[in-house]
């Protein structure tokens, strides 16, 4: 009877159910134990509450993985236990599992870049790139660790899932084997359709990654809750991009001042030249740390430090997104990146006024620099939406002899080359430069060698190597007639390695410089500014600057206006949370309800005052969230980003 009902080949199943289970546990260790310096996890009890509370992300994950194994191994096919059929099931068992367990091992790596778990918005940063092999022999290089642990576990799951066999059986009451077999599959599909969504309830929507940040009080948290293979499954496919009519758009627009009127007079236009540097983060430069009160500081920037002296910088300055082509978007068309990226998302390829269009609209020249081949990054695809009307890449630079091997030309050759280009255009001319040599797997020219600190991380060698580039370059340029009437603005890209504790909370990992420069007295950019600012405040101030006086939409203000009205709203996302700083307190809003609010000296997110009564401000800063959030999703979907 115990064969007709399949019991053996349930035990085994729930056997070899449980093993993924298992590894699904030892990963997420493991991924604690390899970024654990980036991670608040305060104790070895607060970390098993944590697995405890990932067991629903990885019951989702493997039930996915593993639904076509299931219902292979439950299906009455009467050859279910013989050896022929048992030795498939142990092949696809291990081949699903084996790619979607090694998702979780890329994410150790991947993680202390991203400093967010594997998701669907990887396709886009990569599918323009020809360096992937050798960027993973790097990696392995540097972790050869992780492919061997990843190697031993997968010998060991084979091995335990070898112990139990079951013994072949045919079955001789077919009848009774058939429909106990239906009434087995019925009951196994409702549990792993409620496994996967997470709850058996209908009017309860399937958890996402949001829901990870319910079981933590550190958001960062949230990616020990969760897995890669969950996070990257979830997110294919998804566009989180939804209209709310929380308030009228007319309301909502005046409240956060989206379109925005400069009026300047400006006779003769200058040239604008941005630097995005890869990596950049603030925790590098020693100009933007003079009040973080930080042990032992040690600045990696000497050139950066010396031209903040002379220019007009932001000391408290976020990134609004998490990779490279999300600086881009923030810094030149001021669209920030929130749980869904905008750059990745069905919507990118629209008409979008940007400061490039602004610049074309008054005759500039425009430009986009980058050594790396070109399309890398996806910059090129972009940059062609945003209308640069040129485009100059490791293709234009055409010297083999300089390419890094991995990434592109090296900083300082293709800085140089940024300089000598420019002093051959008509001004008024605008150009980015995005930088490519502090980049994984940070390495810098054999020639200079020595020359550079090694510092604490593997980072800080080639953020001085860059910084060591950025001097050449202003030097260069300083001999060049154009020099004197450009505006040049420095910011980063997103952060990277962290190695002070200051720059481990959640906040300060947006933490990037932002710096204006112009030889020009006429400009007025010095001084130190210690209210909060944006990449997404690039364009409006770059727009005022340079007098254009029509209107522009923008979520973020000028910074070079004293007598401004616009909402100071500081907007970025973990992937799992956007995150928005207003005034006095930090608002956690997952795009349905707020997850946390918190005193804005605790850049932490230690102590949510949610449960607290609200002040008058807390409230009337909740309505701004919403109403920035209703109005970026109806422009991006309505395609209103042109004006």
């Amino acid at each position: 009877m115990k064969n007709v009902i399949r019991f053996p080949e349930l035990k085994v199943l729930a056997y070899r159910i449980l093993l993924a289970y298992i590894f699904y546990q030892i990963a997420r260790i493991l991924f604690w134990s390899y970024n654990q310096n980036l991670l608040a996890v305060d104790s070895f009890s607060d970390l098993m509450r944590l697995c405890y509370y990932g067991t629903a992300f990885d019951t989702s994950a493997i039930l996915y993985v593993n639904s076509v194994f299931i219902l292979l191994s439950v299906l009455p096919l009467v050859i279910n236990t013989r050896s022929g059929f048992q030795k498939f099931l142990m092949w696809w068992y291990f081949i699903t599992n084996g790619i979607a367990y090694s998702l979780n091992f890329g994410d150790f790596i991947y993680f202390k870049f991203s400093q967010s778990r594997l998701t669907s918005a990887v396709f886009s940063v990569v599918e323009n790139e020809n360096n992937l092999n050798k960027v993973f022999l790097e990696s392995i290089k540097e972790y050869p660790s992780i492919p061997i642990i990843f190697i031993v576990l997968m010998v060991i799951w084979i091995y335990l899932y070898k112990l139990i066999k079951i013994k072949p059986y045919y079955p001789k009451k077919k009848f009774v084997y058939f429909g106990v077999s239906i009434l087995e599959l019925l009951i196994i599909t409702t549990l792993a359709i409620g496994g996967i969504r997470g709850d058996f309830k209908h009017s309860t929507r399937p958890i996402n990654m949001v829901d990870a940040g319910r079981h933590t009080q550190n958001p960062i948290n949230a990616n020990v809750v969760l897995n890669s293979p969950f996070s990257l499954i979830r997110t294919i496919n998804s566009n989180g991009f939804k209209k709310e009519n929380w308030y009228s758009i007319e309301e909502a627009e005046n409240s956060i001042k989206s379109v925005k009127l400069y009026h300047r007079e400006v006779e003769n236009r200058p040239n604008i030249v941005i630097f995005i540097m890869e990596s950049f983060g603030k925790e590098y430069s020693g100009a933007f740390n003079k009040n973080t009160n930080i042990p032992d500081f040690v600045s990696y920037t000497p050139f950066l430090d010396s031209l903040a002296s002379k220019s007009l910088i932001f000391t408290e300055a976020y990134a609004n997104g998490r990779q490279s082509i999300h600086g881009m978007s923030s810094i030149l068309s001021g669209i920030p990146s929130l749980k869904d990226a905008f750059t990745s998302s069905p919507y990118a390829n629209q008409k979008i006024q940007s400061i490039v269009s602004v610049c074309n609209d008054l005759g500039y020249d425009t430009s986009f620099f980058h050594g790396a081949p070109n399309g890398s990054m996806g910059f090129l695809g972009f940059g062609n939406i945003l209308g640069f009307n040129h485009y100059y890449g490791k293709t234009e630079y055409n010297n083999d002899a300089d390419y890094d091997g991995i990434w592109g030309i090296w900083d300082e050759e293709f800085f140089q080359f940024f300089a000598k280009t420019l002093d051959q255009k008509k001004a008024p001319f605008m150009a980015t430069l995005f930088s490519v040599s502090s980049h994984h797997p940070f390495k810098i020219p054999q020639k200079y060698e020595g020359k550079f600190k090694k510092g604490k991380i593997p980072l800080h060698e080639p953020i001085e190597y860059s910084d060591f580039a950025l001097k050449e370059f202003f030097k260069t340029a300083s001999k060049m007639p154009w020099y004197e009437n450009t505006i040049f603005v420095i910011t980063a890209d997103h952060t990277n390695q962290i190695y002070y504790d200051e720059y481990k909370k959640t906040m300060n990992r947006f933490a990037i410089p932002i710096l204006f420069f112009s030889p020009n007295p006429a400009y007025n950019l010095h001084g130190e500014v210690s209210v909060p600012a944006q990449q997404i405040d690039i364009y409006p101030t770059l727009a005022d600057l340079i007098g254009y006086n029509k209107k522009i939409r923008s979520w973020g203000r000028s910074l070079v206006r004293t007598d401004s009205n616009e909402p100071n709203i500081i907007v970025n996302s973990t992937e799992v949370v956007n995150e928005f700083l207003i005034g006095n307190y930090i608002y956690l809003f997952d795009g349905r309800k707020f997850r946390g609010i918190y005193d804005k000296s605790d850049l932490g997110l230690e102590n949510n005052l949610i449960n607290q009564p609200l002040n008058e401000e807390m409230k009337n800063s909740q309505e701004l969230v919403k109403k920035w959030f209703q109005d970026y999703n109806y422009r991006i979907i309505d395609r209103k980003l042109n004006e």
